[in-house]
């Protein structure tokens, strides 16, 4: 009588497995900002709890749009490169400038950004060769990849990569990895938001998710520009080209385990650069049209 109820059960949750795992995602709205306000805006960064965003204009112009007070203000009229901002756990932005010199170089100085102040502080003087903001958990700072050099003293948890490196901070300490081969090196690291894991594209093999202990826990797939949505979620850039232009880009929804993906946006949306926080997601389009989406993820 046990055996026969037991196999019973089983065929209950058999028949029922389906239903629990099966997910699905609705994009419950759809909204353009800083319509015939704003030019093209491009490379868009959300701060953590999403009340702010950082953007890039036709330029290269830094722009800070407060969502509350529905008020842009202009951190930099200096050039500053895409995907060279971010938001430091302090709140205040981190940013590299780029000048020619009169010997023609390219020099780049990393500076910081004080909302509550508009104060601008240099932390570095004009250096040739790369400099890279780093945000971390407790604030931010800059360094200098290929050389042992860092400027604001790097506290907290954060991640960044440099070649086919990935570095993690915790609390303050350093930790560099190489987990997966990749013949152009990495991009795009960050935490999740419980700072447990790290997410990163790889050239030639896509999204990866490692631990700490730069162990692989997960590969995404073939996207781009990962940006967690929350400690499971990932949203990334779905894009192809001709080796000359996009032909398409889409919105996706990762699941981070690599077990789910789901498209947001159609091939032919054009939607790119996605960013996360505070529970919304924000895009740019080729043609610099900023959208802010809001989803809804069930069973």
């Amino acid at each position: 009588m046990k055996k026969k109820m037991s196999i019973i059960m089983m065929l209950a949750l058999v028949a029922l497995l389906p239903t629990a795992l099966a997910q699905e995602v609705e994009v419950t709205s759809l909204t353009r900002l800083l319509e015939g306000v704003e030019g093209p805006a491009y490379f868009p960064v959300l701060n953590s709890a999403g009340d702010r965003l950082l953007f890039s204009t036709e330029n290269g112009a830094l722009k800070l749009y407060d969502f509350t007070d529905n008020v842009t203000t202009v951190v930099t009229r200096d050039y500053v490169a895409g995907n060279d901002a971010c938001f430091g756990g302090d709140g205040k932005v981190y940013f590299v400038t780029q000048q020619t010199g009169e010997d023609r170089l390219i020099y780049r100085t990393g500076q910081c950004y004080d909302a509550a102040t508009a104060a601008v502080t240099r932390l570095t003087e004009p250096h040739h060769g790369t400099v890279k903001a780093v945000a971390t958990t407790r604030g931010g700072g800059m360094k200098a990849p290929g050389a042992d050099r860092s400027w604001a003293s790097i506290t907290g948890n954060g991640a960044w990569t440099e070649g086919n490196r990935v570095h993690v901070t915790v609390d303050g300490k350093e930790r560099v990895f190489s987990p997966v081969d990749s013949w152009a090196g990495y991009l795009w690291a960050s935490l999740s938001p419980d700072g447990q894991r790290v997410a990163f594209f790889a050239a030639g093999k896509g999204i990866v998710v490692i631990d700490l202990r730069g162990q692989v826990v997960a590969m995404l797939g073939n996207y781009e520009m990962p940006c967690w949505y929350n400690n499971d979620y990932i949203v990334a850039q779905h894009a192809t080209d001709d080796g000359h232009q996009f032909t398409s880009s889409q919105l996706m929804l990762l699941k981070a385990d690599g077990t789910w993906s789901r498209e947001l946006s159609k091939p032919a949306s054009m939607m790119m650069h996605p960013t996360c926080g505070g529970g919304k997601i924000v895009c740019t389009t080729i043609d610099g049209l900023l959208y802010e989406l809001h989803i809804n993820i069930y069973q």
